[in-house]
């Protein structure tokens, strides 16, 4: 089984911090990656609980966005908060999963990650523009569990 260690290689993260950068260029949305071995809840359960664990529910238009990958469970999840839940079409989360979980399935996981990221930063500049005034209020980096 891949650890967090083995799962993405240092350029991969570089790359995906990257990716988060530019997504969040011409947004004021904020977007995060969680990554751990294991959960013993379900992974949208567990998503949940690291959204608020990563205070990513205190942005002032509540319109962040978290990725969690569990790897030994091969669990993925996407969840926004409610400013973006609101503004987006129903099926974007399951369509933007569909993109990730595609190159997942292929173990091309950076790949994934940053294709899903470039995607709802699209959508994220669609409905929260980035503004003169705006600033990064959560760090770019993967957290890991």
């Amino acid at each position: 089984m891949p650890t967090n260690n083995d799962f993405l290689t240092s350029a991969d993260e570089e790359a995906i911090v990257a990716a988060i950068q530019q997504a969040e260029k011409n947004t004021s949305g904020e977007i995060r990656v969680h990554i751990e071995n294991h959960s013993e809840k379900p992974p949208l359960e567990r998503a949940q609980e690291v959204f608020y664990q990563l205070e990513m529910h205190n942005t002032a238009m509540r319109n962040g966005v978290l990725f969690y990958v569990g790897i030994n469970d091969r669990s993925f999840a996407i969840i926004g908060d409610e400013g973006i839940d609101k503004a987006v079409e129903n099926d974007f989360w399951d369509c933007t999963k569909d993109v990730i979980i595609n190159h997942f399935k292929e173990k091309r996981f950076k790949d994934g990650l940053v294709a899903g990221i470039l995607r709802a930063g699209e959508r994220l500049k669609t409905y929260f523009p980035y503004a003169d005034d705006d600033k990064n209020e959560l760090p770019d980096t993967i957290s890991k569990g």
